[in-house]
């Protein structure tokens, strides 16, 4: 999204990746799209597919005690979130970006950064090996868009970035199924056995989700334990329940809050999960990412094309302009988590206090816009 963004300036971009096309492109990752990302995609002109196949979803429950509670995020707040897999997000940029001659290596080995530091004379540079080919790309900017297991955070000397981490005593335990979703929009279930997600990546397969112990063996989960597990959480006193399918993925997800700051380091900015993860909780960190790179490429452009002094201005500005947002979001993420969450194996004082939580919550129509506003996205 960096690189096209950039591309929509006049500003020239490479592209590197470590990994297959057809491996980024089948990943499945994340889904849910805030309302800010949406209106990105379309006014970035690629949309076309999302708003032909995306799921658009005008709220989302949140079930306890055996009941659902509809939270209507377009009548609190006029916004909604629109379910489209990241990895088709991620093909539908590849052909955007190939189509307009844009440069994307693939299958790149052996990165290494150089000169990121800013000091002259000396420019950014990058090198690698392509195709068996030792290659150099020389510089103005680099956009550190590689993960939190990539090699651009690390290439910031030691004691330049603070660091604040969480790690939660929790993980998830997530299922693709083929099986047509029993409900339009997404149903978070607190229960007395731990949270479970009921969402879906299209009208044929459901994505399903289990609080489990963060070293959990899939080898002791069979799928008939899955679903009995899957099923025995999520019903609901008036029969509502999950539909069963052949599951056809599964995996286990950590469950932590990351933050570095600053995101920057001489021309080098850090954006997405190189700088920040949150739990899954929230559905934000495909949307924090792109929201990093909109503010990225705004300073970008206004170095090209208005002036360096402008645009030296913005660019010095990243890291603080996006951890405000950064930080916001983490705080929701944060609340979404413990609200959810079961943090105590027995029915004590933190399962009645959440228990209570959740009552006042759908109770209340300004605590459900408060939600509600998050959810869809912050500006």
């Amino acid at each position: 999204m960096l690189s096209h963004l950039l591309h929509l300036q006049g500003i020239e971009s490479v592209v590197i990746e470590d990994r297959s096309r057809q491996h980024v492109e089948e990943r499945v990752r994340a889904g849910v799209l805030e309302h800010n990302t949406v209106e990105l995609m379309r006014q970035a002109g690629v949309g076309e597919r999302l708003d032909r196949e995306g799921l658009h979803h005008d709220g989302i429950y949140l079930s306890f005690n055996g009941e659902r509670h509809h939270i209507d995020m377009m009548d609190l707040v006029g916004r909604s979130i629109t379910v489209y897999a990241q990895h088709e997000i991620i093909k539908d940029l590849i052909a955007a970006r190939l189509a307009a001659g844009g440069q994307i290596l693939f299958n790149i080995e052996g990165l290494k950064l150089q000169g990121i530091d800013g000091a002259q004379p000396h420019q950014p540079s990058l090198q690698f090996t392509h195709e068996g080919e030792p290659c150099e790309i020389v510089c103005d900017f680099i956009g550190g868009c590689d993960g939190s297991h990539g090699v651009c955070r690390p290439a910031i000397p030691e004691g330049v970035l603070k660091i604040y981490e969480k790690t939660y005593p929790f993980a998830w335990l997530g299922i693709l199924a083929e099986a047509a979703p029993s409900c339009k929009e997404l149903v978070y279930t607190y229960h007395d056995r731990g949270m479970a997600l009921f969402s879906m990546r299209s009208p044929e397969v459901t994505r399903l989700y289990l609080q489990c112990a963060p070293g959990e063996d899939l080898a002791q989960w069979s799928d008939d334990r899955i679903w009995d597990e899957m099923l025995l959480r999520m019903t609901t006193k008036d029969g509502w329940a999950p539909n069963r399918g052949a599951v056809i993925q599964r995996g286990v997800t950590g469950m932590r809050s990351f933050v570095v700051e600053p995101m920057q380091y001489g021309r080098l900015y850090l954006a997405g999960d190189a700088a920040h993860i949150v739990p899954p909780t929230g559905a934000k960190g495909l949307n924090l990412a792109m929201a990093d790179v909109v503010v990225l490429a705004r300073a970008m452009a206004a170095f090209y094309r208005e002036s360096a002094e402008a645009g030296e201005a913005l660019l010095r500005a990243y890291s603080e302009t996006c951890l405000k947002r950064v930080w916001r979001v983490q705080r929701f993420s944060s609340w979404m988590t413990h609200l959810l969450h079961r943090f105590d194996s027995a029915r004590g004082f933190e399962y009645r206090r959440q228990l209570a939580e959740l009552d006042y919550l759908v109770s209340s129509r300004a605590a459900m816009t408060s939600l509600a506003e998050n959810y869809a996205g912050l500006p």
